[in-house]
Order: structure tokens, then C-alpha cells, then sequence
């Protein structure tokens, strides 16, 4: 269990110092100068995705516990994930970078208000502080924007430091989830395979979809530029998982939780193959459309 908490901060802190480091404050103000794409991604962000939870949780019927789980999925900002899929679809860089970082921050704020509205649901409002550990939400949230602040500061004084830093987050982050599957095999033994039901793998293949698409035909709507619509349309499918499976084995008693913080890494395995898959078919697409026009 402590191996467990121990590897989910490291890799959290990781994550967010690597995050950090990719960030150009000119840019960052050049896009907080015309803040309509930021406005539209932070609504899909917290505005979509909790609902979607909450709907998929209550369409499925999960209990208290699978619907806490997938509800702090759905209320997570954005994740690494979601820049580097954006760069193979040739989105706006600049705007899934800043729209990672400013969800990460908006988190603290609209993260427990989700969970206190739509988990309700699940717990009556008066005992729902003491089951959702508010302090404990905010507190692991507030701990992850240092390690980007520190990532700022290294990349506006040591912009080597700072490479060398993502190639190191680059090598070690594929071992992120091998790592932690095995600590809790060892954990839960082979009870692990039907700890979390049915029901919340269906969810985790479904909910990315859902988010991908609707970012998409909001920023569509929206009329941003084809760019960007990519870009809206991953960093709402895409969740930041390390940090939501830190939350809920940090914020939550293991006895509360037991194997559901790790619903979250079947969400990113989920989100990581679709994202995939629209790659494949965005650049064959991309291809097709080329050779067509050269023809």
C-alpha cells in the first residue's frame, strides 16, 4: 500500500513538473489575450465530463463507491496525454498546454463543487463531507501546481535542464502503469481482476469517446479554427489519470475505496487507444486528401 501511494505521488510530481517545463509564458499570455478557445475547453472540461460521469454512473447503476471513482475521473483536468495526442493530430499546441495547465488550476475550485453536486446523487448532503474529502481533494491538487511552477522556473532559466527533464519523463512514464498494476496484484492478489465491475470497464471505454466528440462539435459550433477544434476536442476526452488515482487513494480510507483507484488507468489505457485510433485515421484521412488534391 505505501509502495503504491509512494509511486502515484512520484509519478504525479513528474507529470507536473514535466508539464511545467513545456510552458512559454509569451505564449501564454498571447492566448490569454484572445481567451475564447481556453473559455470553450475549460467548459467542456468541468461542464461535460462531470455530467457525463454522472449520467454514465447512473445509467449503469453503480454503487457509492464505482460512482465516486468515475466521478473524480470526470471532474479531473486534463493530462499529459492530451498534449501529445494533440501534436500527432497536428493540433494547437500552445492551447493544449495552456488549457492542461489552467484546468489543473481551475481543479481547485470546481473539482470539489462537482463532486458535491452530482456526488450527492450517491450520499445524502449531510453526510457527503465526511465521505468526500474535500481538504484532502484540494490539498493533492494544491501539491501538483508547485511541481509546475518549479517547471516554469527551470524552463524560463535553464531551458536545458528543462529538455533534459521531459526526456526523462518521456523514458519513464510508459513503466508508470506496469509499475503499478504489479504493486497491486501483489496487493489484492487475484481478486484484483474482478475487483472493479463490469460495468465501470464499459464506462472507461466509453466516457473518452463521449468527451472527444463533444468537444469537438462544441468548438465546431463555436466556429474556432480546425486546429483548435482538435485540440478542444482531446483535452475534453482526456483526463488527467495519475492524479485522479492519486486522489482516490490518498483522499479516500483504502477500506472505502479498495480497488476502484485504479479505474482510472483503465480510463487512460481506453482514452490512449481511441486517441490512437483517431490519429491513425486523421493522418490517413490527411494522406488521402493530399494525394487526391495533388491529383
Amino acid at each position: 500500500n505505501s509502495a503504491i501511494e509512494a509511486t502515484l505521488v512520484i509519478v504525479v510530481i513528474q507529470t507536473m513538473l514535466g508539464l511545467g517545463c513545456t510552458m512559454d509564458v509569451t505564449l501564454i499570455k498571447e492566448h490569454l489575450r484572445r481567451p475564447s478557445g481556453i473559455a470553450i475547453a475549460a467548459s467542456c472540461q468541468f461542464g461535460i465530463m462531470p455530467f457525463v460521469a454522472f449520467l454514465m454512473a447512473k445509467t449503469f447503476g453503480l454503487d457509492k463507491t464505482a460512482a465516486l471513482a468515475v466521478l473524480v475521473t470526470g471532474c479531473c483536468p486534463g493530462g499529459n496525454l492530451s498534449n501529445l495526442l494533440t501534436y500527432f493530430l497536428y493540433g494547437d499546441m500552445n492551447l493544449s498546454i495552456l488549457m492542461s495547465s489552467i484546468s489543473t488550476v481551475l481543479a481547485l475550485v470546481f473539482m470539489p463543487f462537482c463532486l458535491f453536486i452530482y456526488g450527492s446523487s450517491w450520499i445524502s448532503a449531510y453526510t457527503i463531507g465526511t465521505m468526500v474529502p474535500f481538504g484532502g481533494v484540494i490539498l493533492t491538487l494544491i501539491m501538483t501546481l508547485f511541481p509546475v511552477c518549479i517547471g516554469m522556473a527551470i524552463k524560463a532559466r535553464y531551458e536545458k535542464v528543462a529538455n533534459s527533464i521531459l526526456k526523462v519523463r518521456l523514458l519513464t512514464w510508459p513503466s508508470f502503469e506496469p509499475t503499478l498494476m504489479t504493486l497491486s496484484i501483489i496487493m489484492f492478489g487475484k481478486t484484483i481482476f474482478v475487483a472493479i465491475s463490469p460495468s465501470s470497464y464499459a464506462i472507461a471505454f466509453i466516457m473518452p469517446l463521449i468527451g472527444y466528440g463533444s468537444g469537438y462539435i462544441l468548438a465546431t459550433g463555436f466556429r474556432l479554427p480546425d486546429n483548435s477544434r482538435r485540440t478542444v476536442a482531446i483535452e475534453t476526452g482526456c483526463q488527467n489519470s495519475q492524479l485522479s488515482s492519486t486522489i482516490l487513494k490518498m483522499a479516500f480510507a483504502s477500506d472505502v475505496m479498495g480497488a476502484y483507484f485504479l479505474f482510472p488507468l483503465y480510463y487512460a489505457l481506453f482514452q490512449g487507444l481511441e486517441g490512437l485510433a483517431m490519429v491513425l485515421a486523421f493522418r490517413m484521412y490527411r494522406r488521402y486528401y493530399a494525394d487526391e488534391s495533388i491529383g
